[in-house]
């Protein structure tokens, strides 16, 4: 029963706080924590859990930790600092990574892990804000196949699609490989509005035609009006935070030897945003670049 079973999670962002929330409306006994103390205390009382002053404390009445992080060495050092979660976790826990992490990080800490007597996962998401609030993200799940079925009731409570992807660390290599595409998508999809306003079309219109058309993807379908053409620039996921990935994505080619020449044209152009805009930016306002470029801002008149 979701009762019985005590889940930890650390982590409390724009996609933590209401994947959070997706386990106690499940009905699981959830304890939380997170870097900002404040926001720790504000979401326990918001779904009736439990704030823990530090990961080793929540740890130590979890029987699954959850880990919602911005980066690998984010959860190193969570899981092995000197509060650290390792400290807490009895032998039989298990640790689900949901954050996009880097696949030989992953094992490493797995092994770390193991060690202890405490199985680990890798389980990130796709899907964006909007589907951590509905329960329904994408969910990669890698490592043994018991471990994962210990986890599945939980993952279940977040995501209505969960893909076993293989041993441990294979699923943060299918999350960056993913984001590769959605990046690259996203990109020559810009481009051509660029493009085409030149040439005199409309660029809500274009996006109506390429999502009727075999130029569809999520970035026309999802992101192009509502987030770049109405200058909103806020769909959740930051730019920090692609580019990040992107050099995950170029680590698996480069760890498997694989050329890959248009992936890397792809991360430079998002570093180069990066570098541009500054941190802290949402993704969406790489089209900015992409119009910086061009010497053209999408909406306005080229002609």
């Amino acid at each position: 029963m979701t009762g019985n079973t005590r889940i930890g999670f650390i982590g409390l962002g724009a996609m933590g706080e209401p994947m959070a929330a997706r386990l106690t409306a499940a009905g699981f006994a959830l304890s939380v924590n997170d870097a900002d103390a404040a926001r720790t205390s504000r979401v326990a009382a918001a779904n009736g859990a439990t704030a823990a002053a530090s990961p080793a404390e929540l740890a130590a009445n979890s029987d699954i930790l959850v880990t919602m992080l911005p980066s690998s060495a984010i959860v190193s050092a969570v899981l092995e600092g000197p509060s650290g979660a390792l400290a807490g976790l009895a032998k039989g826990s298990l640790i689900v990574d949901m954050s996009s992490g880097v696949p030989e990080m992953t094992r490493t800490l797995a092994e770390a892990a193991a060690a202890k007597g405490v199985a680990m996962i890798d389980a990130p998401v796709s899907g964006g804000v909007s589907r951590a609030k509905t329960g329904d993200l994408a969910i990669m799940a890698g490592g043994d196949a018991a471990a994962i079925d210990r986890a599945e009731p939980a993952l279940k409570a977040m995501g209505s699609s969960i893909i076993r992807t293989g041993p441990i660390g294979s699923a943060h290599a299918m999350k960056a490989l993913n984001n590769l595409v959605s990046a690259g998508g996203f990109l020559i999809g810009i481009e051509a509005l660029l493009i085409g306003q030149r040439f005199g079309l409309d660029p809500a219109l274009m996006v109506d035609v390429l999502n009727v058309s075999t130029g569809m993807n999520n970035s026309t379908q999802k992101k192009f009006k509502q987030f770049v053409l109405s200058r909103k620039f806020d769909a959740g996921f930051g730019l920090d935070l692609m580019v990040k990935d992107l050099g995950i994505a170029l680590g698996v080619a480069n760890a498997t030897a694989t050329p890959a020449p248009f992936s890397g044209l792809c991360r430079d152009v998002w570093a180069g945003a990066q570098k541009y805009l500054g941190p802290g930016q949402d993704h969406t306002a790489v089209a900015k670049f992409s119009e910086l470029i061009a010497g053209s801002t999408l909406g306005e008149d080229d002609r």
